[in-house]
Order: structure tokens, then sequence, then C-alpha cells
């Protein structure tokens, strides 16, 4: 089970996105993920560098024909990291469809 703790560099919303976008899958190509975002190459760039740094994500460009394209995948480390922040959201908001406690 995932020890439940927030994470300041999971937590901002584009790197939370990112990181949820990226655990549903092996690896995404650069432009799905600045897709998924609805931002600029340079905003997207800059949160992945973030991440990169903190070894959350990993950045590999394959080479072969054609233009290079950057694939980006969550490494184990980020993977514990963004599901042990989402358990933390979870513990905090409870259930959001039950009835107050009086």
């Amino acid at each position: 089970m995932t020890e439940s703790r927030f994470d300041e560099v999971v937590h901002a919303p584009n790197r939370l996105k990112i990181c949820a976008f990226l655990d549903a899958t092996t690896s995404a190509e650069f432009s799905a993920v600045r897709d998924m975002l609805g931002a600029a190459d340079s905003v997207v760039s800059k949160h992945v560098k973030v991440l990169q740094d903190a070894g959350y994500v990993k950045v590999s460009k394959p080479t072969g024909k054609g233009r290079v394209r950057t694939w980006l995948s969550l490494t184990p480390a980020g993977r514990e990291a963004y599901r042990g922040h989402v358990a933390a959201l979870r513990e905090l908001v409870g259930d959001p469809g039950a009835a107050p406690a009086d």
C-alpha cells in the first residue's frame, strides 16, 4: 500500500495533471502531454524539468528516422510520490458524497 504524504513537487496543478496522465500509461509523447494541459511548450517544459530534477519523470529522445520526439514517463519514485500525494488528498477530503457530521 502507498504511504499517504503530500509532495510539494507534485502538488502544483499542472504537475499533478502531468503525473496523473503519465500514471495511466508507460510513456507519452511530449506533444500529447502539452495538448492534454492546453499549455505552451515552454510552460510544459518548465513543469517537466521540475519533475525531472526531482527524479519523478524520465525524459527520453530516441533517435531514428525523421524528427526526434520527446517521450516522458514516470519513474518508480515519481509513481510512488504521485500515488502518495493522491492518497493524502483523499484522506483530507474524505468521502465528498457523505453527509456532513453533526
